[in-house]
């Protein structure tokens, strides 16, 4: 794939953004921000798929989320359900708890709480560039579909867990042992690198018209972006 096709598969990091470029060949790129990390790809950069909730719903839970869980069956526990916009909005966890319970039913794990400012900062990415193709993905559904529909069984963090994605994403042409991902691959750890290169095959599959989405028909909000996981 050459110039206008370029995609960028983008994870959230300790310290930033961690993504894979993928071009001609693949190439690892590194941002504090989100838009300071685009700003490092090439122009011909026609697709961004971003592994962090896009779109956030008013009540309940979103379909994506609930689609994707049921696509991983039992690897569900990987992909959290998104808080709602109030509870996002909260100034701290118990906060934002008991918002969710009132508007959902269920509280706000730590590790989705920890994520708010990444989907504030993803949200503020998608709202101030409405011409560029910015979707959502999850990796692991990313790897279930590369795997044929099965969810890869070992962890991600696992030996075997790292050794079957690497696998799955070298079959998929994205053989990260053979390139020198650069200060991605010193600045984020191995399993966030591992996760943008599946991100930029999800990308690559809807820059070239191929992927699924959870749901089919993107669901609407009162306030924002859609919500849909790309695969």
């Amino acid at each position: 794939m050459t110039g206008p096709s370029a995609v960028l598969g983008v994870d959230r990091c300790r310290g930033g953004w961690v993504g894979i470029l993928w071009d001609d060949g693949l190439r690892g790129l590194f941002g504090a921000t989100l838009s300071e990390l685009v700003a490092t790809a090439p122009p011909s950069l026609s697709t961004i798929a971003v592994d962090i909730p896009i779109g956030l719903p008013d009540t309940g839970a979103r379909q994506a989320d609930l689609l994707g869980r049921r696509f991983l069956g039992n690897r569900a526990a990987t992909l959290f359900v998104t808080p709602t916009r109030d509870a996002v909005a909260a100034p701290d966890r118990a906060e934002a708890s008991r918002r969710n319970l009132q508007r959902s039913g269920q509280g706000v794990t730590a590790q989705a709480f920890a994520l708010v400012p990444a989907i504030l900062e993803a949200e503020q990415f998608v709202t101030a560039n409405p011409d560029r193709q910015v979707v959502e993905c999850h990796p692991e559904c990313s790897f279930a579909q590369m795997n044929g529909g099965s969810p890869v069984a070992a962890p991600k963090r696992t030996w075997a867990g790292m050794q079957a994605r690497l696998r799955l994403l070298r079959d998929a042409g994205l053989d990260l042992a053979a390139q020198d991902v650069g200060d991605a691959g010193v600045r984020a750890a191995t399993d966030d690198v591992i996760d943008a290169a599946a991100a930029a095959w999800s990308a690559r599959r809807c820059a070239q018209g191929e992927a699924r989405r959870l749901p089919a028909t993107p669901e609407r909000f009162s306030v924002g972006p859609a919500g849909a996981i790309w695969i």
